[in-house]
């Protein structure tokens, strides 16, 4: 009877050591990778985003430290209740069914405090592998510097907007032949432009609207350059005589002053 009780206590131990032993896996306390700050963070700024990634990696693996304890624990009792079943076994043939209980208990139990500490070594550097990509996923989405991590390339985008209009273009250069415009023909129609146009327009007799067009642009195309020079307006106090292409002083055409003769153009 005493020795089935030491048999038990024994079995009892074994099993508390051995699960003591093999649930070692734990929450990592911190990240094993290293984070400088991003460009532009402050120091603030970055312990900030260490605190928040830290608690975001943790819930990441959350439970998993459990879990692998519980593993280990099961796997721990698994081996000493075969071992203490066999040892029972064994000593029952030799009349010490309690003793070969205890032998086999302790076997079972160091073999299963092996299996299960491995495993949880295992786990434990599962769950910091996990632990550390969390962490170091969340500082790289808030602009840290994560070694391993290159910036994210921004492909570059040419900047949208309209694009010159060769109708636009050929109509300015004749306006620049004509003397209407001034500067280089670039395709737009601004204000320049338009102004340009409703000047010849008034011009030449055409309606106007100081917008490109290609009856517009046909006239241009037809217009010689010297008859452009001809439209031009006079200068101010000058009136072109009828029948001339010249133009001559406004006083020329007022009455001549008493006592005064305008000459005449020599032969």
């Amino acid at each position: 009877m005493f020795a089935g009780c030491v048999a038990v206590r024994r079995l009892t131990f074994s099993v508390a050591t051995a699960a003591l032993l093999a649930g070692c896996a734990a929450t990592p306390l911190g990240p094993m990778v290293q984070v400088m700050p991003g460009p532009g963070k402050t120091l603030d700024a970055f312990q900030a985003d260490n605190g928040a990634c830290k608690a975001y990696a943790a819930d990441a693996v959350k439970g998993q430290a459990d879990a692998a304890n519980q593993r280990a624990f099961g796997t721990a009792l698994l081996t000493t209740a075969l071992g203490a079943a066999t040892g029972a076994a064994t000593g029952s043939l030799d009349g010490d069914a309690g003793g070969g209980a205890a032998f086999g208990g302790a076997v079972g139990a160091g073999a299963g405090s092996a299996i299960g500490g491995m495993n949880s070594s295992a786990d434990q550097e599962g769950i910091q592998a996990q632990y550390d990509n969390a962490f170091a996923q969340c500082m790289y989405a808030k602009g840290e510097a994560v070694p391993g991590y290159a910036p994210a390339a921004t492909a570059y985008v040419p900047r949208s907007g309209p694009a010159p209009d060769p109708m636009v273009r050929a109509t300015q250069s004749e306006l620049i032949r004509l003397g209407y415009l001034r500067g280089a023909a670039d395709g737009f129609s601004g204000p320049k432009t338009r102004g340009a146009i409703s000047t010849y327009e008034q011009a030449n007799g055409m309606p106007v609207d100081g917008s490109p067009s290609s009856r517009l642009l046909a006239r241009l195309q037809g217009t010689p350059t010297h008859a452009a020079a001809a439209a031009a307006p006079a200068p101010s106090a000058w009136v072109a005589p009828a029948g001339t292409s010249s133009a001559t002083p406004a006083s020329a055409s007022a009455p001549a002053a008493s006592g005064w003769v305008a000459p005449t153009k020599s032969p």
